[in-house]
């Protein structure tokens, strides 16, 4: 578990250092509540990017995105829903995007799911 942790955390490091050269804003990384968590929250534009990682050395297990299961969208569609109520977020464009990691290849899945 330490080690899924490590590696995990890994993958954020590298997804956010992404993120960043491609003009995102990381306004919050690790967002949990009793509910869930997200691992990354990113401003780009008028868009606040609800971003889901997923780390893989190969695909021998299939592809990284396909472990966001729907179970795991509803769950990030809940903490979206907690974190835009929390800052007050009246109005403004949302998306919910997967970060897909595989080896040294950074795949960025923009509108994963709704």
């Amino acid at each position: 578990m330490v080690n899924n942790r490590k590696k995990g955390a890994l993958g954020e490091k590298v997804a956010i250092e992404h993120l960043i050269k491609n003009g995102y804003f990381i306004l919050e990384t690790n967002y949990q509540k009793r509910y869930g968590e997200i691992d990354i929250i990113a401003k780009k534009g008028t868009y606040i990017h609800f971003i889901e990682v997923k780390y893989r050395k190969n695909i021998e297990k299939g592809y990284p995105r396909e472990a966001v299961s729907i179970k795991k969208q509803d769950k990030i569609k809940t903490m979206a829903l907690i974190y835009i109520e929390e800052n007050n977020i009246i109005d403004g464009d949302f998306c919910f995007d997967v970060v897909e990691i595989i080896d040294d290849d950074i795949i960025y899945l923009e509108n994963a799911f709704y």
